[in-house]
């Protein structure tokens, strides 16, 4: 009778966990909930001249698939030209949290839909691309705040001669500090932020 009742209990705790309605369920919308929103560099950018005054704007859509945000990120002075478009795609596995990047085939047509999140409702599972390899890996530090980075050498990249780019964020209710380095072959960097991250303060 022991053996059956404690059978029931594992059923049920892998029927609870493969249902999300576990601890790790709370901790992962935890993460999604704080990451959307709309953010600024430019405190930053006025005490120290090396950063650009930045836009970045993370608001979640196709919420019956799953966790995923559009994104934008863009000079202050011209958000209605970002020079990135993104959709991230937001998991768990175990104690990681895993935000996978996509691109967009036709990025052009959903600048700007950010403020109409159901828009996104038309766009095609079909018609976005995983970036492979440049996932950031994020762990759980304490209440409402995540630390995480890209693999080593593990997310390609071509912009300015780059063989490939890294990426270091850590995320809070109030900011979110981001560090996007693009390296060469000789291991040498040839574009990004040299000193430290960009910090996004949430707006």
């Amino acid at each position: 009778m022991k053996k059956i009742a404690l059978t029931l209990i594992l059923i049920g705790a892998v029927f609870i966990s493969a249902n999300g309605q576990n601890k790790n369920s709370r901790q992962l919308k935890e993460l999604v909930s704080i990451m959307q929103g709309s953010y600024s560099s430019a405190r930053q950018a006025a005490s120290d001249s090396t950063f650009y005054s930045i836009s970045l704007k993370m608001v979640p859509i196709w919420k019956d698939k799953g966790n995923y945000l559009y994104v934008e990120q863009a000079l202050s002075s011209k958000t209605d030209k970002p020079y990135r478009v993104r959709i991230y795609r937001i998991s768990q596995k175990g104690n990681e949290f895993i935000s996978e990047v996509y691109t967009l085939k036709n990025e052009k047509d959903w600048i700007g839909k950010w403020t109409t999140p159901e828009a996104f409702d038309k766009l095609g599972i079909d018609e976005i691309e995983l970036k492979q390899g440049c996932e950031v890996v994020l762990k759980r530090l304490g209440e409402n705040k995540f630390e995480g980075q890209t693999g080593e050498k593990t997310c390609p990249s071509e912009l300015r001669g780059a063989s490939y780019a890294t990426s270091k964020v850590t995320i809070t209710p109030t900011q979110i500090l981001s560090w996007d380095q693009g390296f060469g072959k000789d291991g040498k960097q040839v574009w990004g932020a040299e000193k430290s991250g960009y910090i996004f303060d949430k707006l």
